[in-house]
């Protein structure tokens, strides 16, 4: 008998032959807090990608109005963003802390799906935990899992038909949807290079980070935890992971 821990799974590497993606996710910083050197990968090989932020997190630090805090989420989140090469950032302006899954919150999502047209949707992990006992937020579970079925929505134009009266055609090209930071993931991609980049990213939400309190809190340090046995499964220095659903298109 051993008590050495079973070594995990290999990851698979992520496909990379598409041009467009959304990431669609609940606040301010949930890109960044992981993802965001992929995507500074992704657009550094010339591919489009546009953010979604389904609330503006104006309910995120204890200490500042949420009127207040929301003009400095948006303003952190637009500058993370360009860091990484993202031009586009969209807030649906949802509220902040309570959302919920359910109609609403697919139809807010369609829409945008639709409007931008991506081939690949990422979004946050939306599993109830990130591993172990280290429980996920209820805005990222409802935002997860609204994401994956309004994917599906955005390709019916029979569900929410209203969009199309507007002239917001239905968008069926979704091939998958990429929940990041999940603790089923067993996809990959190596960030090694762009791993400056993600940290930059992440420092940017400065008033977020110093609203919470962590005032020894390194962002390098903290991506760095993750990326580095990430990498090792994937073959590389560094790496982020992603659970990867493909899409079918029935009923």
């Amino acid at each position: 008998m051993t008590d050495e821990a079973p070594t995990p799974a290999p990851f698979e590497p992520l496909t990379e032959d598409w041009e467009r993606a959304l990431a669609v996710v609940a606040h301010p910083d949930d890109m960044e807090f992981g993802a965001a050197a992929a995507v500074a990968r992704w657009t550094g090989q010339g591919k489009d990608i546009v953010y979604c932020m389904v609330t503006s997190g104006e309910a995120g630090i204890d200490g500042i109005d949420p009127s207040r805090a929301r003009e400095l989420r948006e303003a952190e989140q637009v500058e993370s963003a360009r860091i990484v090469g993202v031009e586009t950032v969209d807030f649906l302006g949802l509220p902040d802390g309570i959302l919920e899954y359910g109609v609403l919150l697919r139809r807010s999502i369609a829409e945008v799906v639709r409007r931008h047209r991506p081939q690949i949707v990422i979004t946050n992990n939306f599993r109830d935990s990130y591993g172990g006992r280290s429980l996920n937020q209820a805005d990222h579970i409802a935002v997860g899992r609204a994401t994956l079925d309004a994917v599906r929505d955005a390709g019916n134009r029979w569900v929410f038909p209203e969009q199309t009266g507007r002239g917001v055609e239905p968008w069926g090209g979704v091939t998958e949807v990429w929940a990041a930071g999940s603790p089923q993931g067993r996809h990959a991609v190596d960030i090694t290079d762009t791993f400056d980049a993600g940290v930059a990213s992440l420092a940017a939400h400065k008033a977020y980070i110093d609203g919470l309190g962590w005032a020894d809190f390194d962002p390098e340090e903290f991506l760095e935890g993750a990326a580095r046995p990430t990498g090792t499964r994937l073959g590389v220095p560094m790496a982020t992971s992603f659970e990867v659903f493909a899409l079918g298109w029935g009923d």
